[in-house]
């Protein structure tokens, strides 16, 4: 999976199709993320330790990695990697970097 944490993604599939948000976490095994405002669910809590009085509560529910697409500049655009090896005093060094496909730009 190629998207990380924090990074700004558009919605590409679904009800929330077109809207934006942050990646708030990700679950690589099922390769689902949760964005921040997006795909929101109600949810009947019962009432416990944590939600004295239980009720009805509002919360983000996975996408699908494959629906949403990384937002770079304000556009949509895949993710490519770039793998360039750098040799310094004998050494060889590997470094891996994130790409925008549209652009050939390094994103981090």
């Amino acid at each position: 999976m190629k998207l990380k944490l924090e990074d700004n993604v558009l919605v590409i599939a679904g009800k929330d199709k077109n809207s934006t948000g942050r990646i708030k976490s990700i679950d690589h095994k099922k390769q689902r993320v949760i964005v921040t405002e997006v795909n929101m669910i109600t949810k009947h809590m019962k009432p416990n330790r944590s939600n004295q009085r239980g009720g009805i509560v509002n919360k983000e529910a996975p996408i699908h990695v494959s629906n949403v697409m990384y937002l770079h500049n304000g556009k949509p655009t895949r993710i490519g990697c770039r793998v360039t090896v750098t040799e310094r005093d004998g050494v060889k060094r590997v470094v891996k970097q994130r790409i925008a496909k549209s652009t050939g730009e390094v994103i981090d």
